[in-house]
């Protein structure tokens, strides 16, 4: 039986059939958030390494951004084929179990001696960390409807917070133990939390009953008919494709001339990116007060003002640091505003809603990190930097015509 409300293009905010829900405990939705950043983590461990791995394993200087877009690309195809099943299966034992496989996958990252089967398990550690964005659905349910910006602002926050750490942790352990410590790290962390989770977590019986097939091809229907999650989805891709490009190029050119840093200090370079975090919590009480459009407006100028920043960091250090801050400050925003207004659309595909938006941005990452090696190679950083420029570019042309119409 499909949703009757996959086919109806509007834009109208639908009730939430849900009713009153249960509240969260404090204990639930901080083990919520932990869990949800150590998961989204796993993507971004291997971004200010990838220079060691490929030296480790043999892999050439313009390859080596492929490491982090097997990552991407896994978790796309989670986002596609397991996140859905959050509107038909109980959700706190497929958190647990695809956690689980989660921690697997991370012990075998660490262990694996070869290239193609790195990339491999990178991907597959990408789709199981698609948990992260099954809790955040969940969390969602559990929150009423004049908060749910500010409640999944505040998960976001942990999730949020395990990308932004994620870089400058990876550059720490990696100075110590070698890039594969990191990977066995996050594995004993998600196991660690799947254990917790397992008591707090609360259980989540959804009423829908699609077949797999049915509910995997509601996905593409939705992006068609869904003229805000379309358009939330598209926006967020353009900013996305900066982040990949500025966070997978900006560590490879520390590490080179003129800079020459080593790990550890590449790693509080990273950390400029975690002033990103306190974007989350802001921009959830913005749009629960009505402010969505300024603030998606303010978040997708403060991507390209970063872009143009970074164009002076081929000699400036400053400039990259300035640039990381904004980058992600904008990045943030504007992910916990889309999701809060995608999530007020239809409680009862809200799994399927994050499951597209997530996607369609994952894929503007991916590109945004497959061009940067060979980009830097060929035309320096300054081509990184105007590749980062021209995605939120397009989104903000995008946004312009769009809001206008709507």
């Amino acid at each position: 039986m499909t949703s009757p409300n996959l086919a109806r293009p509007t834009e109208s905010i639908r009730t939430d059939p849900e009713g009153a829900a249960p509240r969260l405990s404090r204990a639930a939705a901080f083990a919520m958030a932990l869990s949800a950043g150590a998961l989204a983590a796993n993507l971004y461990y291997a971004q200010p390494v990838v220079a060691l791995i490929g030296a480790d394993l043999g892999m050439s200087p313009a390859m080596e951004s492929l490491i982090v877009t097997a990552s991407q690309i896994g978790y796309a195809l989670g986002l596609v084929c397991l996140v859905p099943l959050g509107d038909v299966v109980e959700n706190r034992r497929l958190i647990l179990l695809t956690m689980a496989a989660a921690a697997l996958g991370l012990v075998a990252l660490a262990l694996t001696p070869s290239l193609p089967l790195l990339l491999a398990l990178t991907l597959l550690v990408g789709v199981a960390s698609t948990a992260a964005q099954m809790i955040v659905p969940l969390a969602a349910s559990f929150a009423p409807a004049e908060e749910r910006g500010r409640i999944v602002g505040n998960i976001m926050t942990g999730l949020l917070g395990g990308i932004l750490l994620a870089r400058p942790v990876s550059s720490f352990v990696a100075g110590f133990a070698g890039w594969r410590g990191i990977f066995l790290f996050s594995a004993l962390l998600v196991a660690g939390l799947a254990l917790a989770g397992s008591r707090l977590f609360p259980a989540r019986r959804p009423a829908g009953r699609e077949r797999y097939g049915t509910l995997i091809r509601s996905l593409g229907r939705l992006f068609l008919t869904e003229p805000v999650l379309r358009r939330r989805a598209l926006y967020h891709a353009g900013l996305f494709a900066a982040f990949g490009a500025f966070w997978t190029g900006a560590p490879i050119l520390l590490l080179r001339e003129p800079y020459n840093l080593s790990p550890q200090w590449v790693a509080l370079f990273t950390l400029s990116g975690a002033l990103g975090v306190l974007a989350a919590p802001v921009a959830g009480r913005m749009a629960d007060r009505g402010h969505s459009r300024r603030g998606t407006l303010i978040a997708i100028s403060l991507v390209l003002v970063a872009m143009l920043v970074a164009f002076l960091g081929t000699h400036s250090l400053a400039a990259l640091v300035v640039a990381g801050i904004l980058v992600d400050l904008g990045v943030q925003a504007n992910l916990v505003i889309g999701q809060r207004e995608i999530f007020q659309l239809d409680a009862a595909i809200r799994n399927r809603l994050n499951a597209v938006y997530m996607t369609t941005f994952f894929l503007g990452g991916a590109l945004g990190s497959s061009l940067t090696s060979p980009i830097l190679e060929r035309f320096g950083w300054q081509g990184v930097a105007a590749l980062g420029g021209f995605f939120p570019a397009l989104a903000l042309l995008y946004f312009l015509t769009a809001e206008r119409r709507s």
